[in-house]
């Protein structure tokens, strides 16, 4: 076979300033690791977000000379984003962009995408590139008609998820391609750690440093005292700080309670308000914004409720929902038409958007990975190359009662790893499972089967503890006002003080109808889902009206809802428009009734 594109040009690397540092050193590195007469087959390479990952990957078959190369990418979105940077008709491409080389010496591309690729087009490629799903399975048409050495270099993006055994296949079909699995972190969120030792790694303290990543801080909310009630017998109970941040490291129902309590939440949700415009005022940017983690879906409803109270512009994207409604809202975010998107471990690898900048944890995090993962969105900065720009200044939020402070100091170990750090990290990991989460109500509190559950009442002078990553001169100098005695802990305290908002009946009412237009939606596909029903399908469809089983549960429950305000305000049937926050409530405390009348009128005595 003739030589290809990445075994007969030299490309220009050394000395290339286009080129990230962890770029060059990256090449470097692998290169010279697989020259070696000890080298595995098997490698990782661990890059923070935005440090040229994607870039790095197009380097390295020009690193090993590669005869083939296949690149794999755990989804549909990070391989069209891989794609693009091979593409020579792209103009941003990496190649072009970082002068890497010439058009002429472009390696030739190839996608793997249903019936848009046929073998031909993989023979004549240098490069292929695809996302797993098509490559998975024992009969996988493509994989059947490739010969085992067809591929002597294969590279996984996100390679922490290269684990499962759907990845195996791969590597059995082509058993002497070399294989090297980039990644962010090493572990994935059920604690399997990426599969080969990491030979390079590039700190996120150095990526700071070098204005690769935003500059990062936590702000752990602190209150002086909170009090709270539990479910089971009702008695109010009142700690101080020390022991609301003891009792969120030795009990699950106290954290979970903290987030679903509409009290805290609102702690966090004012917080994470306050500091985002912190940032857009002394950026003078309004394209600022926040990314918000909720517990599951219905919680996502609390949580974009709460902002929309405090006016504003909030929505949400769910791995429930359709594609079509998810990208509905990323558009948006694009277009700076939200200011806070929620999610539930939906924005993940591929999901790039550099003006998000506050990350509110309204969330359990048991392990460091996923944790890491959700603090990656917020990481990418905004002014390239630019330590010392305000644009790229980036803050998590937690509440001290949701336990998350070990989280942020395993973050901060992580973010200043060496070798030594990714050897333990690799070797022992110990993954808890979450507890099951439970159902908030979207009025607020905890709507609970468990008794042990508690519910937030009230919290006193609540101040914001900031935690750099890195030491920051803001920090230095109120320590220093400190230490002279110019400012007493007191004082400090005041200065970093949460700011209560509280919003309008109004506002709030609207918000209160959002999160539960979420909630009946979100019980539609839950019954469904548990009989075993297509939602799509038109079985219950008894009118032949070519409405779905979800439109017709969800009409039923509609209905319900709006028959039970009737009754209880005495009036005829109400728009929903028309609720008031009482009437809301009463939808509260007699939902479960509406859900079992509205399941009798539709699948009939058997509900």
């Amino acid at each position: 076979m003739n030589q290809n594109a990445f075994q007969k040009t030299q490309p220009n690397v050394s000395g290339n300033e286009l080129l990230r540092i962890p770029q060059r050193e990256g090449y470097h590195r692998i290169r010279e690791y697989f020259a070696g007469a000890d080298a595995e087959r098997e490698v990782g390479v661990v890059l923070p977000v935005g440090c040229g990952k994607s870039g790095l990957i197009a380097l390295t078959p020009f690193a090993l000379t590669s005869k083939r190369a296949l690149v794999i990418a755990p989804n549909l979105k990070i391989a069209e984003q891989l794609r693009k940077e091979f593409l020579p008709s792209n103009q941003k491409s990496f190649y072009l962009k970082c002068s890497v080389v010439g058009i002429q010496d472009f390696p030739e591309p190839c996608e793997i995408r249903g019936k848009k690729t046929n073998l031909g087009d993989i023979e004549s490629a240098d490069v292929v590139i695809t996302n797993i799903q098509q490559l998975q399975g024992e009969e996988n048409k493509w994989l059947a008609q490739l010969d085992s050495d067809f591929f002597d270099l294969i590279l996984f993006d996100e390679g922490h998820h290269n684990v499962a055994d759907s990845w195996d296949l791969l590597r059995d079909k082509f058993p002497d391609a070399r294989i090297v699995n980039f990644s962010a972190t090493p572990l994935r969120a059920d604690g399997k750690k990426m599969r080969g030792e990491p030979i390079y790694y590039y700190s996120i303290f150095d990526a700071i440093q070098n204005g690769y990543v935003k500059r990062l801080k936590a702000i752990q909310l602190n209150p002086k005292t909170l009090r709270y009630v539990k479910y089971e017998g009702g008695k109010e109970i009142e700690v101080e700080l020390e022991d609301v941040i003891r009792l969120a490291k030795e009990d699950a129902n106290f954290r979970r309670g903290v987030l679903l309590s509409k009290e805290s939440l609102a702690t966090i949700v004012d917080a994470s308000i306050q500091e985002l415009n912190r940032i857009r005022t002394e950026t003078g940017d309004n394209k600022h914004k926040i990314i918000a983690a909720a517990l599951n879906y219905e919680h996502c409803a609390q949580v974009v409720a709460a902002y929309k109270a405090r006016g504003m512009r909030a929505d949400y994207v769910h791995s429930i929902e359709d594609s079509k409604a998810n990208d509905k809202v990323l558009s948006k975010l694009e277009n700076n038409e939200i200011d806070v998107v929620v999610q539930v471990r939906k924005l993940g690898e591929g999901f790039d958007h550099p003006y998000l900048s506050v990350a509110a944890v309204c969330a359990i995090f048991a392990s460091l990975a996923p944790f890491a993962q959700f603090v990656g969105r917020i990481m990418r900065v905004i002014d390239q190359n630019n330590p010392e720009s305000l644009q790229n200044h980036g803050s998590v939020i937690y509440h001290a009662g949701t336990n998350i402070a070990p989280r942020w100091n395993d973050f901060k170990d992580f973010s200043g790893a060496d070798q030594e750090f990714f050897e333990q990290l690799t070797k022992e990991v110990e993954f808890v499972e979450p507890t099951h989460e439970v159902s908030p109500s979207p009025s607020g509190g905890g709507r609970n089967a468990n008794a042990e559950a508690i519910d937030v009442r009230n919290q006193t002078f609540v101040y914001m503890e900031e935690l750099q990553l890195l030491e920051d001169e803001n920090s230095r100098i109120l320590e220093e006002a400190k230490r002279r005695g110019i400012l007493s802990d007191d004082q400090i305290e005041q200065l970093r003080q949460v700011v209560r908002l509280r919003p309008s009946k109004q506002d709030e009412r609207n918000a209160t109808q959002t999160a539960w237009d979420i909630r009946i939606k979100t019980k539609a596909q839950q019954i469904l889902s548990e009989r075993g029903i297509n939602h799509g399908g038109n079985d219950l469809d008894k009118k032949r009206l070519g409405r779905t089983n979800f439109i017709v549960l969800k009409s039923s429950l509609d209905r319900q809802v709006n028959e039970l305000i009737a009754t209880h305000s005495g009036r005829k049937r109400k728009r929903r428009d028309d609720f008031t926050l009482d009437d809301w409530s009463k939808v509260e405390t007699e939902f479960d009734a509406c859900c079992e009348a509205a399941q009798l009128e539709v699948f009939g005595a058997e509900a």
